[in-house]
């Protein structure tokens, strides 16, 4: 396992103080979080938009964005969906399929367009980001299956969409990240094209509220288990559809997550999620794997989608970066 200080184990105490910084600042500004006793709609959406745009400050320069629609499979029940290309200089082959977070329930590539723009100057490498349908309107599986869809288009029509060839590499955080490793385990069962890696940032990938970290996490770091659970009954409401491996993924077999592609993994400190990454990793090991664990410390969930204000969120993408080109060189 990797760490912030290169270190082994994961620390004792304490934001580090660009976090606390961060957070101090984001308190300032309104509006109010969202109450999240209620179901969104595309109106609180859009609030819940503006209250995160401070991450998109300070945009990074790319060589270009392009904004499609991608087909919608109707045999799979997929609807079409929104996606953005980001280019960078001197980009070289290959491309990382982003899929975002937001509890399955609320972002969009807006919100994640800083997160786009480092992304690809880091690894140089295009990326193609993904917006979804949204919980609680369209739950489960339907998030899933337009994931599954545009990444199947995506890797069938490389040269009409004007995307590079070579390896690709699946991405996500939070709930993208749930969604990009149920893809793997969705296209793998299917006998379909696989990505060469995975780069999985604090995902969630059970439904089990009493892990170590949920218990110790439960309030008062920004996510918590009450939203947790909220998110859950949005996308998930039926309870038994979560010991499907693709709704939640640490329910998979061993002989499923055996012959993955290798997998980068981002764990924080201060996360309700983190038992769910350090568990993947535990049953990663001990069948032999040798996946990534990057561990970084006195942060929250969410973190990385603050590299205009953390130096730690700008390490943890620079990591990422050179692990999808470690991937794509097959290493």
């Amino acid at each position: 396992m990797k760490s912030s200080d290169g270190g082994d184990t994961p620390p004792a105490a304490g934001y580090t103080d660009e976090m606390r910084k961060a957070l101090d600042h984001l308190a300032t500004l309104g509006p109010e979080p969202y109450d999240f006793t209620y179901p969104p709609d595309d109106d609180i959406r859009r609030v819940d938009a503006e209250r995160v745009s401070i991450w998109n400050m300070d945009l990074p320069e790319v060589a270009s964005i392009r904004h499609l629609i991608l087909p919608g499979d109707a045999a799979i029940g997929a609807a079409d969906c929104e996606a953005a290309v980001y280019t960078p200089e001197d980009a070289g082959e290959g491309l990382i399929f982003f899929v975002h977070g937001g509890g399955w329930a609320f972002q969009n590539l807006q919100t994640y367009d800083r997160f786009m723009r480092v992304l690809c100057n880091e690894a140089r490498t295009v990326v193609v980001g993904v917006h979804y349908r949204l919980a609680p309107e369209h739950p489960y599986p339907a998030a899933l299956h337009d994931v599954v869809s545009a990444f199947r288009y995506v890797l069938g029509h490389r040269d009409g969409l004007g995307l590079p060839g070579g390896p690709v590499v699946i991405a996500g955080d939070s709930a993208g990240g749930n969604l990009a490793l149920a893809t793997l385990l969705h296209e793998q069962a299917a006998g379909r094209e696989m990505p060469v890696g995975g780069l999985l940032i604090y995902g969630v990938f059970g439904a089990d509220f009493e892990t170590p970290s949920y218990r110790e996490h439960a309030d008062g770091h920004g996510l918590t288990r009450f939203h947790m659970q909220q998110f859950w009954d949005w996308y998930v409401p039926n309870v038994a559809d979560r010991s499907n491996p693709v709704a939640a993924p640490l329910q998979a077999t061993d002989a499923q997550l055996r012959i993955l592609p290798p997998l980068f993994l981002v764990v924080a400190e201060y996360d309700p999620l983190a038992s769910d990454t350090l568990h993947l990793k535990q049953r990663l090991d001990g069948l032999g794997r040798s996946d990534i664990l990057w561990s970084e410390r006195g942060v929250i969930h969410g973190f990385v989608q603050m590299t205009a204000m953390l130096e730690s969120a700008r390490r943890v993408m620079r990591e990422a970066a050179e692990a999808a080109r470690r991937f794509m060189a097959g290493q």
